[in-house]
């Protein structure tokens, strides 16, 4: 059994916890001192909240600390733990899609937002909205971000390999998929190095954007095995490895986060979010080198969160309404200039300062107009309640072990069907 293996059945067995726990851990109203003097946001990666909060504090007079992992991979198990013990969360915490889905198998231990804020309702893309409510109706998070999909490349690193770089010349190379590889090829030719960062970042941005049943049925069957939109992803990321168009970099290891800076690669699969990340692995030497493209077939949904208040906060009803001075309009704005987390709320989506928005950082690219035009066209998707599990450790793993020759086709296929039924086993929890 491989680490990553033993990682998840430990963290299922915490999740199973949760289940056991179930409300113990009651909301009863804020602590009796009143206004706490602080409140803690757990967050990972950027959700550029830096700037936001401490205009919060001068309003409310309140303190907040940002407590911020800098990978899902870090903070999802410290989060599942904390949830399950029922001491240790922060009072406002973020909830990426596939934790979310985790813990609605148990929504009681997450404060029902409604008599606590204002009907939002209304007020953001109304599937996003709706994904933050459980089975039972209790709204467990408010909307911050969608992932809405492009592609960041190095104009530079394009340039060397006689590939266009403006960015309507680099969408023209891509319409499609096909397209996608041809340019890789070319850059293979010309270079001896693979164009895309990992064939797994493009399997994921390829079943995001296809929509619909993604490893599980909305019975919350595993379909792992028949579901068109992980065909697909298969089937492309599978042409991009016999194409050898990568630099078979896994997503968030220590070689990847370098190779932002180093050039191992001069693309990656760009949701709004990643911008940040980007920007961050980079480092300012390399500010103006990246671009943002269109992704192949113009659209496309790969992440985002909302913004949930555990039930043990002793604090729940300032809570709430920090998570929802974080999600309004100016917020998102403002964090979307400063990281990259592309609005839900749908008055900032029509706003100038973020329609007319340009990222220096990226070559003053329009990311205001490309994630903007691109974010009303995103197919609802159906995540499962472990989904995130059988993505990290059952369908790249498989691709990966492809890539590497480690196995052929049918028996990588083999693998991840296998390990897909393990790790999306939720039943008697």
């Amino acid at each position: 059994m491989s680490l990553t293996t033993r990682r998840a059945r430990l963290t299922a067995a915490v999740l199973a916890a949760i289940t056991a726990l179930g409300g113990l851990v009651a909301c009863g109203g804020d602590a009796a001192a009143g206004k706490p003097a602080k409140l803690v946001v757990e967050t990972f990666g950027e959700f550029g909240y830096d700037e936001i909060v401490k205009q919060y504090e001068k309003d409310t007079g309140i303190k907040v600390e940002l407590r911020k992992a800098a990978q899902l991979n870090d903070y999802r198990p410290k989060l599942v733990q904390a949830i399950a013990t029922g001491t240790g969360a922060g009072d406002v915490v973020a909830l990426e899609e596939g934790i979310l889905s985790e813990f609605k198998v148990n929504p009681d231990n997450f404060v029902d937002l409604r008599p606590l804020v204002a009907d939002h309702s209304n007020d953001y893309l109304a599937w996003k909205y709706e994904l933050g409510r459980a089975p039972n109706g209790r709204l467990m998070g408010l909307p911050t971000d969608v992932g809405s999909l492009a592609v960041c490349y190095r104009r530079d690193l394009f340039a060397a390999a006689g590939l266009p770089t403006r960015r309507d010349k680099v969408a023209a190379l891509w319409r499609d998929w096909d397209g996608f590889i041809e340019a890789g090829e070319k850059y293979r030719e010309a270079t001896g190095k693979g164009m895309l960062d990992s064939i797994t970042t493009a399997a994921s941005a390829v079943m995001y954007q296809k929509g619909g049943d993604l490893f599980y049925d909305d019975g919350d069957n595993i379909v792992a095995d028949t579901s068109a939109s992980v065909k697909a992803a298969w089937n492309t990321a599978i042409a991009m490895a016999d194409a050898r168009i990568s630099a078979a970099a896994a997503t968030w290891s220590p070689e990847w986060s370098a190779g932002f800076k180093t050039g191992t690669f001069a693309a990656t699969l760009c949701p709004s979010w990643m911008l940040g990340v980007v920007a961050e692995n980079s480092g300012p030497k390399n500010a103006g080198k990246w671009d943002v493209a269109p992704v192949p077939g113009g659209a496309g949904n790969w992440g985002g969160s909302w913004l949930g208040v555990p039930t043990q906060s002793k604090y729940p009803s300032e809570a709430a309404k920090l998570a929802e001075y974080l999600t309004n309009a100016q917020s998102q704005i403002a964090a979307f200039k400063l990281k990259g987390p592309l609005p839900t709320n749908l008055d900032a989506l029509q706003k100038p300062e973020f329609t007319g928005y340009t990222n220096k950082y990226f070559n003053n690219a329009p990311t205001g107009k490309i994630f903007g035009e691109s974010v009303r066209r995103i197919k609802p998707l159906h995540l499962g309640p472990k989904h995130q599990a059988v993505k990290e450790n059952a369908l790249e793993p498989a691709l990966r072990a492809y890539e590497s020759g480690e196995l052929g086709k049918q028996a990588a296929w083999k693998q991840f069907v296998n390990e897909a039924r393990m790790e999306g086993s939720f039943r008697g929890w």
